[in-house]
This record gives C-alpha cells, sequence and structure tokens, in this order.
C-alpha cells in the first residue's frame, strides 16, 4: 500500500508532530469531549518535539534547515516589529515553518521530486525552529543539562566541557568559516534585547541567549571565526545550595547572608569560569523578596528578572552597544552604556542596585551603586581576593585621566565592604581515584578605610591547611550583622 503524502490530502498541520498530545489526567480525558484528538496549536506541537533535532541524523538535509530559516526569517520580518513579545515572534515562526514545509510537500508531490517522510518532516520542523530561534545544530548542546561550556572553532569538532570539566568533541555544526559567519550574523541582528552588529567593523559578538546563556563571539580578528557559548547550569540557586555543594561552609554562608540583609556591599572575585555568577546570584537570593531590585549588565547574565518568587520587584537593565559609526563624543548610534543606565535607575525608587561583571570603566557605575549604602553586589576577574582590589583601581582608570588612582582607592575603601573570591579547582572523589571539578569559596576579606585613603585589608575566611574555609575575624562594623545571620 503507497504512502498518503501529508500534501495530498491536507496541510501540513496534520502530521503527527501537530496532533494532540495523550492526555495526562483522567481530568483531561473527560473534559475533552472529543471523539478524535482535536489538533493542537503548531506552538504546542512543536514544544512537544524532542528538546532539539538531532546535529547527526544522517538524514537531514542541513542545506534545506538553512534555507527554510533564510525564508522563514524573511517572512517573519514582514509579519512582526519591534512591538512584538518574543512569546508573539516565536508563534508566528511556528505558523510561517508549517507554511514553509507544506508548500515544500506540495511542490514534491506536484515535481515528482523526492518527498520527505512524516517522521523526518517532524525533525525537519524542529531543526528549522531551532536555527530560526535558537543555536541551529548547536541547539542539543544548549539543552544538554550536563553541558557547561561549548567551544566552537569554525568548521572544526565542537569542544563540549561538562560540569566536572570532561572534555569531548561532538561533529562540526557547520560546513565552512563562511557558514558559521552567517550564522552569527543572524544571531545578532535578532538579538534578545535589540539588534547587535557582527561585521568587519565590529568583530566581536556578546548576546544573552534564551534560557540566559551567554555567547562570545570573534571572527575576522581572529585566525578563523570561533565562538564560546557558557551554559548557566545554576540559576535558582542559594547559599544553603552551595553549602550542599560544597562551595562554602554553614558558618561562611550565614556571615554572608548576615552580610548581604545587613546591606553591605559585596565584590565576588576569581578566574573565569570559577562560579563567580553562580555565587553572585546566591548571595543575591538572600535579599528579601519584596525589595525593589535593581540589576544593570553588559548583557543579561544573572537572570535574576526570571525568579519571581525570590524577586518580586525587579527591574532588569541591559546596556546596548549601538552600531554605526561613531560620533563627536565617541559613541556609537543607540549606544546605551551603563553609566547611562545606573542615571535611570536611581530614579527608580530602588531598594538597592546590582551592576554584574566589572570588565573596565564599568567599575565606575558600580561605584555609584554601591556609594547608595543600600549593598550592592558585582563581580571581577582577579586571581586573588586581594588582587582584586589593584584590579578595581585598574579598571577605573581606563576611563581616563579624570580617574586618578587615590580616586579610586578612596572609592573601593569608602564603598566595598566585602571581596568573596571564588575559585574552580580539581580535587579528589570520596574513592580517591575518581577527580572532579568544585567550586570553593577560598577566602573572604573585608575593607574598610585605612591610612592615606587606601583599603585596609581584614580577613574574614581563609582555607586551612586541611582546605576547609576557617573564620579568621570578623571587623568590628560587621560584627552585629554576623551575629543577626547565625
Amino acid at each position: 500500500m503507497s504512502e498518503v503524502l501529508p500534501g495530498e490530502d491536507g496541510p501540513i498541520t496534520g502530521l503527527p508532530i501537530f496532533a494532540a498530545p495523550p492526555a495526562r489526567h483522567a481530568d483531561d480525558r473527560a473534559t475533552d469531549g472529543l471523539a478524535t484528538p482535536p489538533r493542537r496549536s503548531i506552538r504546542d506541537a512543536l514544544a512537544a518535539l524532542p528538546p532539539s533535532a538531532p546535529r547527526d541524523d544522517p538524514g537531514l538535509d542541513w542545506a534545506l534547515v538553512r534555507s527554510f530559516r533564510q525564508q522563514a526569517a524573511a517572512r517573519l520580518s514582514e509579519q512582526v516589529d519591534d512591538a512584538t513579545t518574543e512569546a508573539g515572534r516565536r508563534a508566528a515562526g511556528r505558523e510561517i515553518i508549517a507554511q514553509l514545509l507544506d508548500e515544500h510537500v506540495r511542490q514534491a508531490v506536484t515535481t515528482g521530486g523526492a518527498t520527505v517522510g512524516v517522521d523526518q518532516q517532524s525533525v525537519l520542523a524542529r531543526a528549522v525552529f531551532d536555527a530560526l530561534f535558537g543555536l541551529g545544530r548547536l541547539q542539543p548542546l544548549i539543552d544538554d543539562p550536563a553541558v557547561e561550556n561549548i567551544e566552537v572553532y569554525g568548521a572544526e569538532p565542537v569542544v563540549v566541557i561538562d560540569g566536572d570539566g570532561r572534555i569531548t568533541r561532538c561533529p562540526p555544526v557547520v560546513e565552512s568559516d563562511d557558514e558559521l559567519i552567517d550564522m552569527l550574523t543572524f544571531l545578532a541582528s535578532r538579538g534578545g534585547s535589540g539588534e547587535r552588529t557582527f561585521s568587519t567593523a565590529s568583530p566581536s559578538l556578546h548576546l544573552h541567549l534564551h534560557g540566559g546563556h551567554r555567547l562570545a563571539a570573534s571572527g575576522w580578528t581572529t585566525h578563523q571565526p570561533v565562538v564560546v557559548i557558557r551554559r548557566h547550569r545554576l540559576v535558582d540557586i542559594d547559599l544553603d545550595d552551595l553549602v550542599a555543594r560544597g562551595t562554602l561552609t554553614p558558618q561562611a554562608a550565614a556571615f554572608l547572608r548576615a552580610a548581604v540583609r545587613s546591606r553591605h556591599s559585596i565584590v565576588v572575585s576569581g578566574p573565569m569560569g570559577a562560579g563567580k555568577t553562580t555565587l553572585t546570584r546566591a548571595l543575591a537570593n538572600e535579599i528579601d523578596p519584596e525589595e525593589k531590585l535593581g540589576t544593570i549588565e553588559t548583557e543579561y547574565e544573572l537572570g535574576l528578572h526570571h525568579l519571581h518568587d525570590r524577586h518580586r520587584r525587579i527591574v532588569a537593565w541591559e546596556a546596548r552597544p549601538g552600531s554605526g559609526e561613531r560620533g563627536p563624543d565617541g559613541r556609537a548610534v543607540g549606544e546605551i552604556t551603563l553609566d547611562d543606565l545606573v542615571y535611570d535607575a536611581l530614579r527608580m525608587n530602588l531598594d538597592r542596585l546590582i551592576v554584574g561583571e566589572v570588565r573596565g570603566r564599568e567599575v565606575l557605575p558600580m561605584f555609584k551603586a554601591m556609594q547608595s549604602g543600600a549593598g550592592s553586589l558585582s563581580t571581577i576577574h582577579a586571581h586573588s581576593a586581594r588582587a582584586s582590589v589593584e584590579r578595581l583601581v585598574t579598571c577605573a582608570m581606563e576611563a581616563g585621566p579624570r580617574v586618578s588612582a587615590e580616586f579610586a582607592y578612596r572609592q573601593i575603601a569608602q564603598h566595598v565592604d566585602l571581596v568573596v573570591h571564588v575559585e574552580c579547582r580539581t580535587l579528589p572523589d570520596g574513592d580517591g581515584d575518581t577527580v572532579r571539578r568544585r567550586r570553593l569559596v577560598t577566602e573572604v576579606v573585608a575593607l574598610e578605610p585605612g591610612e592615606r585613603g587606601l583599603p585596609a585589608v581584614t580577613d574574614v575566611f581563609r582555607l586551612d591547611p586541611g582546605g576547609r574555609l576557617h573564620p579568621e575575624s570578623v571587623p568590628s562594623w560587621l560584627a552585629a550583622a554576623a551575629g543577626s545571620g547565625s
């Protein structure tokens, strides 16, 4: 018996991928009242598919996927505008994908060309959706909860690093460097909170991805296009969770909780990939849910505005790099800096303001946020808690001659109360043979104004010879707070 093609008797929405799922509960079945399963919306149908199309499916025509993505993007741009929500864009995208697949099947039937089987159409539909709204052939890795870092080097095998630091290599996700450039250019054009540019004039790209992950890419200035994606595996997390993971001791957690709740400002330091953002989230999640909180970041990374139960009154800002030529003031058209956002934030009746990662002159907005005395949080790359002080000074002086080292030291001494340093170390597991990566808070120091305006540093917690975080002292100005958190 010959197979009945979807294009002969009905639209593509008649495929199993768009069919109603089995009811989860008896009550659901009772309320259906239908003799045959109802057709679900295309949105629900695509959502019911596996998390993503298999990257290495030998039967999937990736050239066809790219063609459909280009056609879908063109049609989508005609149907939506800047006011369309992300949910609205995705719903429209699902409709367009269904139309394209339906047209493809009908054309194949009419011309006698090769047809796509029902099962393969489901995989194809998801692959096009991933290419349009996700990361295309990278999407299965993005959806894998065990993956922490993804590295793409042109058309070479993809490097995947899991939470324990194990490195594996997966098949390439593009056929050429040009294809990767094309993918990144498309991602930049649909940037989450506004279009960004990836071109010879703007060869670096920084994006937050759907799900809160972070993408950094370089092209033209590197020997080949390179992409690094950092998956944030731990978002809804607090200090007790980090204690359970062995990142810090219960005593240190109680101390830090008291410091946060008593509105002391904290800088989290550490090398790249040490877990600074995760620790900052855990600290922020100790803030009273009813406090009105603001976050300011170059790219959304903390994701606190997605934790509605933990933060019920929150405003999250994200800077914009702008595009095109720079004006007389040195700023690109449409550029919105952290300084601009702090100016706005200070008029929003916030209880406290958090400035995300500090990599350069962003330290000045951080100082402004901390000057309010409401208890801010921030992160910085440094190899020790004490080194973070010098790093903050260096970052501040990147703002130009208007910022002196003396000014930077004075701001740090007056407005940074604690530095919490976290590292990622490879340690033996319980059996003594297996090694795994663990993120550890290795020191906590308190800062106070010292001689000549320099910050005086006091050890609060340090690792003892056995590798356990041990209390050293409690500064007088934190003694009351530490007692209230015990």
